[in-house]
C-alpha cells in the first residue's frame, strides 16, 4: 500500500503508486503510524527538492521529523504552492527568486521567508483552507502554468493544453472558444515563470 505523500497540482496529498521528479517538505505531517492526519502544512515554506541528495537514502516519513512529498515534476509542485529548496537546489533557488524580483522589478532577489508568506497568503483560502486559485485569460499564462481544464488539471504550454495524470501528460489541446481558466498555480509563481523561471517538466511534456 502506497504512502499517502503524492502532491497533486490541487495542492491534495494521496496514496498513489505514481513516480515523480521532485521531492519536497511542509514539515511534519505524519504520526507515528506513518499516517497523515488532517494537517497539511506546519510551515510557510513549502519547498521542492532533488530525489538523490549526494546518494543519501533517508526513510520519508521517520518519526518526529518531516513528510517527505513527492511531485510529479515542477510545474506541478509550483501549481500546489511549492518553490525551489535554497539548500539542495541552490541554483534554481537563485534563479527562482531572480525571476520573482525581476518580474516585480525589484532592486535584489527577496530572502525566503519573504516568498514564503506571499506565497502562502495566495495559495490558501483561511477559511476553508483549501487551494485558492484564480479567474484569467488562457492566452496570458506563461509556459509552466497549470489549470482546470474539462475537470482535472492540466499544464499549459506553447498556448496548448496538455491534460495531466499520474501516467504522463496527454496530447497537446486547443480549446475552441476557450478564453478564461481555473488556473491553479499562485499568482506569484505565474509572476515567476512569465518573467523567465524555467521549470523541471516531466519527459511527456515532450521538452525535457
Amino acid at each position: 500500500m502506497p504512502l499517502q505523500n503524492r502532491v497533486l497540482p490541487t495542492q491534495e496529498i494521496v496514496a498513489e503508486a505514481g513516480r515523480g521528479l521532485l521531492m519536497g517538505n511542509r514539515g511534519t505531517l505524519h504520526s507515528p503510524d506513518r499516517r497523515l492526519g488532517t494537517t497539511r502544512w506546519r510551515s510557510k515554506a513549502w519547498i521542492c527538492c532533488v530525489l538523490d541528495w549526494k546518494g543519501v537514502q533517508r526513510d520519508p516519513m521517520p518519526p518526529g521529523r518531516w513528510t517527505a512529498l513527492f511531485f510529479f515534476d515542477e510545474a506541478v509542485a509550483l501549481a500546489a504552492g511549492h518553490r525551489p529548496c535554497h539548500y539542495c537546489r541552490r541554483r534554481d533557488f537563485l534563479l527562482y527568486a531572480g525571476a520573482w524580483a525581476r518580474g516585480r522589478d525589484l532592486d535584489e532577489r527577496p530572502r525566503a521567508a519573504a516568498m514564503d508568506a506571499q506565497l502562502h497568503s495566495e495559495r490558501v483560502e483561511p477559511r476553508t483552507r483549501q487551494q485558492r486559485t484564480t479567474i484569467q485569460e488562457l492566452a496570458t499564462l506563461p509556459d509552466g502554468a497549470m489549470i482546470r481544464y474539462d475537470g482535472r488539471p492540466a499544464l499549459v504550454l506553447d498556448h496548448q493544453v496538455l491534460p495531466w495524470s499520474w501516467q504522463g501528460y496527454g496530447d497537446p489541446l486547443e480549446p475552441p472558444g476557450l478564453r478564461e481558466v481555473a488556473v491553479l498555480t499562485p499568482p506569484a509563481n505565474l509572476v515567476v515563470l512569465q518573467a523567465g523561471f524555467v521549470p523541471l517538466l516531466h519527459p511527456s511534456a515532450g521538452r525535457n
